[in-house]
């Protein structure tokens, strides 16, 4: 069953276009277990294909309604929850606006994975210093887990801990660094789904590995600028750690964020397809599936410039590369 089937439309949804027959096609010849979806969805750059409404700002929630109608999208990335904890009000908007079940990929507040903050003037007199609230699981329980257990339960797909490189002084060792995640992730609640995403080449150890399986929390595939590419995190052995996975293709390795956003924005087509990556996240969905494992493959804009356009490839190479098992070819 895709999102389409799930949804029930809204008061507005019979003014809009229906989906392409082609994508609903598409999408329903994927693996079930298989959600494709973008890191944040409130792009104009996507209007003709996302979105047919006319917005006014970024209007996230009322965004959200169109978001789900997209036949390719069975999940989404809540990438601002990194800046600054929604509200329960914001996430009941959100919730609201989602057909039930449809499960969300939220990153945890940067006052709980910076070891050090930045200087961003959001943290005032603390901008640059050792963060004191780096690890603490009783902010991520307040001020994170409790809104969404009240307002967002229904859509808790999983939660992200994006750690950022860690450098000099602030960098473990990765024995170091295991215990401390170690003893951060005894504290949390059982139930809900924890990921971590490592900036840090240095630190995706073995030892980093087992401590993730220790608590079922799952190893996050990310294409990012200083860690290896997916393909050969796929081949590190342990990296599929927990009942479900998380793959977030967010930049060609080795680019920097600004760059891409230069090279790429206003995010309306696709403009430098990268055959790598795309091969690297069908080989993921192949060793999700044969794992019978749940993926959340989460695309940035960044990577190629049109999120929605790199999950169309993607899921249409998965499909070539099955068809030609099939006949023996692959």
């Amino acid at each position: 069953m895709t999102p389409m089937d799930q949804y029930q439309p809204s008061l507005f949804a019979e003014t809009l276009p229906a989906p392409p027959p082609e994508l609903v096609a598409l999408a329903r010849r994927l693996p079930p277990s298989v959600r494709f979806g973008t890191s944040t969805w409130t792009y104009d750059g996507w209007a003709g294909d996302v979105y047919h409404r006319p917005y006014r700002g970024a209007q996230p929630a009322r965004r959200l309604e169109e978001y789900v109608r997209y036949p390719l999208f069975s999940t989404v990335g809540i990438d601002s929850a990194f800046y600054e904890p929604p509200s329960e009000e914001a996430l009941a908007a959100y919730a609201r606006a989602l057909p039930a079940g449809f499960p969300c990929v939220s990153k945890v507040w940067d006052r709980i994975t910076a070891k050090r903050l930045n200087l961003e003037g959001r943290w005032g007199p603390l901008a640059g210093q050792r963060n004191p609230d780096f690890l603490n699981a009783d902010v991520f329980k307040d001020a994170v887990l409790g809104p969404h257990e009240r307002a967002f339960r229904d859509h808790a797909g999983a939660f992200v801990f994006e750690f950022q490189a860690m450098r000099g002084r602030d960098l473990p060792d990765p024995l170091e660094w295991a215990d401390e995640l170690d003893r951060f992730l005894e504290q949390l609640p059982a139930g809900p789904r924890y990921a971590v995403e490592l900036r840090n080449a240095e630190l995706l150890s073995d030892v980093h590995g087992e401590v993730l399986k220790r608590h079922r929390v799952a190893h996050v595939f990310n294409s990012w600028t200083e860690v290896p590419p997916i393909g050969e995190q796929l081949a590190l052995g342990w990296t599929f750690t927990a009942p479900f996975t998380v793959a977030r293709a967010l930049l060609k390795p080795g680019r920097a964020y600004a760059d891409a956003v230069k090279l790429f924005e206003p995010y309306d087509r696709l403009r430098e397809p990268l055959p790598q990556l795309r091969r690297d996240l069908v080989r993921l969905i192949d060793e999700a599936v044969r794992r019978r494992t749940e993926a959340f493959i989460l695309v940035n804009n960044r990577a190629e410039g049109y999120a929605p356009g790199t999950i169309r490839a993607v899921a249409e190479l998965w499909e070539e590369a099955e068809d030609g098992r099939g006949t023996g070819e692959g």
